[in-house]
């Protein structure tokens, strides 16, 4: 029987690339500013670089492109994962968290820069609905890939592997641990998400769901789920 759910929180509960495209917007206002290059332009460097799949070295280029090689990257990095983002729910984890809160224990495991992760928390307003939350900060060389956090949200959860069901987007990494320790797993499979177009294979979740409210079919016994899609009725 399921007594607790544990959410991922990037591309799981809200899109990942609204975070990257306010960062973006972060610095493309600071550069702006400090030299004679419109805002909009700039913005738009890092979007289409961004779009067209370049990842981690994207302040690099874009200071190659503008001809800023005395201006400091690592500032700009810094700015980026420390904004205060303009982030927003995906409209089905909404509705989901706001249904299971109260029927079951809920945590939320993710990984990432302690102070990035924290803000994002913040800006979607989400800490009232978790029990417990857990972050594997990256300088301390922890990750999902570890069983530790899993135990730790289950420990402070006072729930058995048996009776937890996690919940994630990434098939490379967030399943590995909780299927080591016996956990359910559920993948959130969107089309839009960063991991949406990788197929299942071998490290991947028991079930997989292309909405969060198809979550509450595969707990089985406690849920079921109207005709329409969007609303949910206790058995």
């Amino acid at each position: 029987m399921i007594k607790a759910i544990l959410f991922d929180l990037d591309d799981t509960l809200y899109p990942e690339k609204q975070f990257v495209m306010s960062g973006f917007q972060v610095v493309s206002q600071y550069l702006s500013q400090k030299y004679n290059f419109e805002s909009d332009d700039i913005f738009n460097i890092l979007k289409d670089d961004f779009e067209k799949g370049l990842r981690r070295r994207n302040f690099d280029v874009l200071l190659q492109k503008l001809g800023l090689n005395n201006e400091n990257v690592e500032h700009l990095v810094r700015m980026y994962r420390m904004h205060f983002p303009k982030i927003s729910l995906y409209p089905d984890a909404k509705s989901v968290l706001e249904l299971v809160k109260g029927k079951f224990k809920l945590g939320l495991i993710t990984d990432g820069h302690i102070l990035t992760q924290k803000n994002k928390i913040l800006s979607l307003r989400i800490e009232k609905y978790f029990d417990t939350i857990i972050i594997n900060d990256v300088f301390e060389k922890i990750s999902k890939l570890d069983i530790q956090p899993f135990l730790k949200a289950l420990s402070q959860l006072r729930i058995e592997p048996k009776n937890a069901l996690y919940v994630g987007d990434n098939p490379l990494k967030d399943f590995v641990s909780p299927k080591k320790i016996g956990i359910h797993t559920v993948r959130i499979k969107r089309e839009t998400g960063e991991y949406g177009r990788i197929e299942n294979g071998s490290l991947d979740a028991d079930h997989t769901i292309s909405d969060l409210r198809q979550l509450l079919q595969v707990i089985i016994g406690e849920y079921k789920i109207s005709s329409n899609g969007e609303k949910y009725e206790r058995i």
